[in-house]
């Protein structure tokens, strides 16, 4: 089924339960972000998607492009759902993204970064809020931007 349908359908929007919606955030990172499937990742997201972030705000067309540089720097690239809580249109979650950064990392706050071949396990919280749809509107996220430069080998502080 196309995403058109799915829309016009609203299969993908009806009214669901908070179990759902977890295990909806779920299949969108194992299914979706892990992979890069936009079958999965269009229809989750609101058409005016905003992401706020430590490094400033993105829309879903950036945000797919952020992925896809993790995903192309870090082998075996992760999202796994931690906790997850559910309050009405609300999702608050701890996650852990991981891989092995074998690879340039082409974009990252500091720039280019050169590959150190390690494991690198990043916690994120986020805060996601959907639409009366039933969609992901707009996402609150915070991460230890200081301690992820330091497992890409970046030296933040120095003495």
């Amino acid at each position: 089924m196309n995403l058109e349908k799915l829309k016009k359908e609203n299969l993908w929007h009806r009214k669901k339960s908070n179990s759902q919606r977890r295990d909806d955030l779920i299949r969108v990172g194992e299914e979706g972000i892990n992979t890069g499937d936009e079958s999965v990742l269009d229809p989750y997201f609101a058409d005016d998607y905003i992401f706020h972030g430590p490094d400033g705000d993105m829309n879903f067309t950036q945000l797919k492009a952020f992925w896809s540089v993790w995903r192309s720097a870090f082998s075996g690239f992760r999202i796994r759902r931690e906790q997850i809580m559910v309050e009405g249109n609300f999702i608050g979650a701890r996650n852990t993204f991981s891989g092995v950064f074998d690879k340039e990392m082409t974009h990252s706050p500091i720039g280019p970064i050169q590959p150190n071949g390690k494991t690198v396990h990043i916690e994120v919280i986020n805060t996601f809020r959907y639409d009366d749809d039933g969609r992901l509107a707009e996402e609150w996220v915070q991460y230890d931007n200081v301690g992820y430069l330091k497992q890409l080998g970046v030296e933040v502080l120095k003495h």
